[in-house]
């Protein structure tokens, strides 16, 4: 489920009340935690947070953050714990055993089968169909992923140890733990070793099994695993998912995902400084940097995405091409606003580089014979305004539920029908709103509510508008909308002479939407 990055939604401080809940709904679903281990994950003074993430398919996940770390995360109303929690209290849950190759396999997505699962001298733990369970490793019981059994324990000993056998949704490694403190798992000794291992697969784990020092030789221990997420993908295989993605990327290309596009990102920033960049361009800012000109230079049938780069920020990519490159020269000009202000042509990687032989360039202008400028178009923002909890028992005639994005104008024309439906113009002054119940519950203060009984349509509206949440519109030439939180800021210009009297113009905006050119 975490195998590839989630969306944030919303991120605020667990209530006195949630908190008490969230204890008693832990304390049921996990009846082996004490009152004391309760008290320590769920701590009174300390402060817990609740974030609403959307994960890569879709699903709406809620997690429990304490200290920075998930611990728990909730999935159809239902409470799992994370590595993080289990390597606290490993008793927690049931765990099956694998081998430790079999972690790459879970951590790219796949379930743990049956052939991959260890049967200990005490047999299988036991479970039904859906109960949560863990899985650890060989030679340490420190788990390593969450999930829920795929059958119970009688079918999978009826089945010969064939199959499916715990659905995986959170592995160490992934992106659910990479959002934490991206801590490595204790080491905890196993008392008993290996009885029997299942399947054609592990047979070389297999030999002289009942022997610990065998298995212990043929183990990686846990200090091996601690790899980090560049060393894991770069030894993993292709390995199909569950989409029938190829983890390892397009051609056979060996590398991780990572690693090709950091090689694209080098290469479209030298392809762009070789032959997009003029000395009389500078200084340049680097967003225009990056959307004028690298994106221009990326090849064919490929696309350029710094977050899924190891900079993850174009800021940290281009510090880096500053400080190991010697390539460039980045200073900010104005508060928040970073330019590239000195590019070193004569720099060997940048003298050396020569373009790609596959790269198709732009084609040339009938007219000019130079590269053909397609005209700025700015995007167009329209300010929208999302429905709160509060405001949802006035717009559910409408079917409008909380967080749907509106119009001013739809607001107006929903409000009016609610009016004129529920029969609450005022019978001599059609100027006022008569307030029921509904109306003073969602627009009126508490000190109002004894006093005010009748409200301007004006008044009503506006007061609908401020009780709503701030949100904007971005449509760009030929993208699909994008719908935004908050209000769009204002962008300053500031015009600074130049050397030659030239006067040039940098915007400051904080939402990185418009650039003025």
């Amino acid at each position: 489920m975490f195998a590839k990055a989630f969306r944030l939604k919303s991120n605020t401080v667990i209530k006195g009340s949630d908190r008490r809940k969230l204890r008693a709904d832990i304390s049921a679903a996990f009846p082996l935690l004490s009152a004391e281990d309760l008290n320590e994950l769920i701590p009174n003074k300390e402060e817990l947070n609740i974030v609403k993430i959307y994960a890569h398919k879709g699903d709406a996940v809620t997690l429990y953050v304490l200290h920075k770390n998930p611990i728990f995360f909730q999935l159809e109303k239902q409470l799992f714990p994370t590595v993080y929690t289990l390597w606290r209290f490993p008793t927690m849950l049931p765990a099956f055993v694998t081998w430790p190759p079999v972690l790459q396999k879970l951590t790219g997505g796949a379930d743990l089968m049956l052939p991959g699962v260890v049967v200990h001298a005490d047999g299988l733990p036991e479970v039904n169909q859906g109960d949560c369970c863990a899985v650890t490793l060989v030679m340490n019981r420190a788990p390593v992923a969450v999930g829920t059994a795929a059958v119970s324990s009688a079918e999978m000993r009826n089945s010969g140890m064939k199959g499916k056998g715990v659905n995986i949704l959170h592995t160490y490694m992934d992106q659910l733990w990479a959002f934490g403190d991206k801590s490595h798992p204790p080491v905890m000794q196993v008392t008993n070793s290996p009885a029997q291992v299942e399947g054609e697969e592990y047979e070389e784990e297999e030999q002289d099994s009942s022997d610990p020092a065998s298995v212990e030789t043929s183990c990686r221990s846990m200090q091996e695993l601690r790899l980090d997420e560049h060393e894991l993908l770069k030894e993993e295989e292709p390995l199909e998912d569950k989409e029938g993605e190829n983890t390892d990327g397009e051609d056979g290309d060996s590398r991780s995902p990572q690693e090709q596009m950091d090689e694209l990102l080098l290469q479209c920033f030298l392809h762009a400084l070789k032959t997009k960049v003029k000395k009389s361009e500078l200084p340049l800012l680097t967003s225009s940097f990056q959307r004028n000109h690298m994106m221009s230079c990326c090849p064919k049938g490929k696309y350029l995405d710094i977050k899924k780069s190891s900079y993850k920020k174009l800021s940290k990519f281009l510090q880096c091409m500053q400080k190991d490159h010697s390539l460039i020269r980045v200073k900010e000009l104005s508060k928040g606003v970073e330019s590239i202000v000195e590019v070193d042509w004569r720099n060997p990687e940048l003298y050396s580089f020569s373009i790609p032989e596959d790269f198709e360039p732009e084609k040339e202008s009938e007219e000019g014979g130079g590269a053909s400028e397609v005209p700025y178009q700015p995007p167009e923002i329209t300010p929208l305004y999302g429905v709160t909890a509060r405001l949802e028992p006035l717009f559910q005639d409408a079917q409008k539920k909380k967080g749907t994005p509106l119009k001013a104008s739809e607001v107006r024309n929903i409000i009016t029908e609610y009016v004129k439906k529920n029969e609450l113009v005022h019978e001599t002054n059609k100027n006022y709103v008569i307030i029921n119940p509904t109306l003073c519950d969602c627009l009126l203060e508490k000190s109002e509510y004894q006093e005010v009984e009748k409200l301007k349509w004006d008044d009503l509206f506006s007061r609908t508008l401020i009780r709503m949440q701030a949100c904007h519109e971005l449509l760009f030439p030929g993208q699909r909308p994008v719908v935004k939180k908050g209000q769009m800021e204002p962008i300053d210009i500031t015009v600074a002479s130049r050397g030659s009297n030239k006067k040039s113009s940098v915007s400051h905006d904080p939402s990185e939407v418009i650039l003025i050119c």
